[in-house]
């Protein structure tokens, strides 16, 4: 790589200046350096085996930054998750994708990296590619795309659709809390013993022994949970269930919902079952008593001819 040293700060004239003007002379200029983004070796430091200190760093940060944009990087160290992170992808990626990477019989954790390298050669954004990779790591390999996000209070929701599933195509997240990611639907978090001491959970299992929560369906544009303030600065985000007569394509008997409490901080406390009235006409009214045989009705006498 060539590097440039413009005229104007050409620094071969310092060695005619004393030591104590070169030490004043010679901050300011690696301050210009680093803000111009000239890449520059003073000639002072010309034949001496390596450059100072101060100069190597101002090199190694511009050959750094030059580099991360370059690759496609973050310029930036992921912090919070964000709206940058969305990526709606092109109509061919799935297709596309899927015919680079089933070449590839390898395990499935190589078989989700190829399906994220892809989003790359498709022009996903970097933060994009950054969220589905941490996702990657924090979820046993699941392949997560960004689709929205909404910023609701101190943790905030992301929408996700996850391509190599066979149905549930779509997730919702709870993100920048304590703990970074939450699934809503990893019903294992969810307090289900709540649940079942319910009156009302319990007269639908009486007549639907097979009923229980499935997790939800987080597609359209608004899968978002609800927030309601709780004491002492906590927040509630209430997120609803479809309760299913036993299976994923059985009859849907009603919902079932749940609040995700969190502290003034962000820490995720706790999840708490909210009774939820079934529908209508899904459980039978009792029998009342048998009504009394209707009267016969007197008929009108006629008139003898």
């Amino acid at each position: 790589m060539a590097i440039l040293v413009p005229r104007w700060l050409d620094v071969g004239l310092l060695p005619q200046i004393d030591e104590g003007e070169q030490k004043k002379v010679k901050r300011p200029l690696l301050l210009v350096m680093m803000l111009t983004g000239w890449m520059v070796i003073p000639a002072w430091a010309q034949g001496r085996g390596r450059l100072p200190q101060s100069v190597a760093f101002a090199f190694s940060a511009q050959t750094t930054s030059a580099n991360a944009a370059s690759t496609g990087a973050p310029t930036t160290p992921v912090g919070k998750i964000g709206g940058s992170a969305a990526w709606q992808p092109p109509k061919d990626f799935l297709a596309n994708a899927h015919a680079t990477c089933d070449k590839n019989s390898g395990a499935p954790a190589d078989y989700g990296q190829c399906f994220i390298d892809q989003m790359t050669k498709a022009g996903a954004p970097a933060d994009a590619v950054a969220f589905t990779r941490m996702l990657f790591q924090q979820s046993d390999g699941q392949v997560g795309i960004l689709s929205a996000f909404k910023q609701l209070g101190r943790v905030d929701a992301a929408q996700v659709f996850y391509p190599l599933r066979a149905n549930d195509n779509y997730g919702l997240l709870l993100v920048n809390g304590d703990p970074k990611v939450l699934d809503v639907d990893d019903l294992k978090k969810l307090d289900q013993a709540a649940m079942q001491q319910d009156a009302m959970f319990q007269a639908i299992r009486h007549q639907y022994p097979s009923a229980d929560i499935w997790p939800g369906d987080r597609s359209g544009s608004a899968p978002w949970p609800r927030l309601q303030p709780l004491p002492n600065g906590d927040q509630e985000y209430v997120v609803t269930y479809p309760l299913m007569n036993g299976c994923h394509a059985c009859r849907r008997l009603g919902l079932a919902r749940f609040g995700w409490d969190f502290d003034a901080q962000g820490k995720f406390l706790r999840t708490m079952y909210i009774p939820t009235p079934p529908p209508p006409k899904l459980l039978k009214r009792p029998h009342g008593p048998a009504s009394p045989p209707a009267q016969p009705q007197p008929q009108a006498q006629q008139n003898p001819q």
